[in-house]
């Protein structure tokens, strides 16, 4: 027979065996939040990256990574043709962003944070593509 301390041991292993670390369901399947920033740098816009961040979302500390991998892909639609005092005027925008909620507990208002961040930089994109004669993707 096996003690109780055994069993108390096996069945911790047999747990943590069965899930994946920082599994999550996106697109139908179970994904790494290292997959879903991927899938969402692969997009074809910004658009469509801010599409699968909401569609994804956890709201939790894990949207941080996901927020990041959003506000690159839309940066790219309007960071190499910014002006000193645009870009300027773009990180007060995060900024704010990251102030908002500085002083609150819980992951989820890093969650917030991202988002926040995500939209300031997708409005920066629809912005730049509009004023480039293209439409937002």
């Amino acid at each position: 027979m096996l003690s109780k301390s055994c069993l108390a041991v096996l069945a911790v292993v047999l747990s943590v065996a069965g899930t994946p670390a920082r599994a999550m369901v996106c697109m139908d399947k179970s994904m790494t939040l290292d997959e879903v920033a991927d899938a969402i740098s692969t997009q074809k816009s910004c658009a469509s990256a801010m599409k699968l961040f909401q569609d994804c979302q956890l709201t939790a500390s894990g949207d941080v990574q996901l927020g990041a991998a959003v506000e690159k892909k839309c940066e790219a639609d309007f960071m190499p043709g910014l002006s000193t005092a645009q870009h300027q005027a773009y990180k007060r925008e995060m900024r704010a962003c990251d102030l908002k909620y500085r002083n609150k507990s819980g992951t989820m208002y890093l969650s917030f944070a991202a988002f926040c961040r995500a939209e300031v930089a997708q409005r920066h994109s629809q912005r730049a593509l509009k004023a480039a004669g293209q439409k937002a993707r």
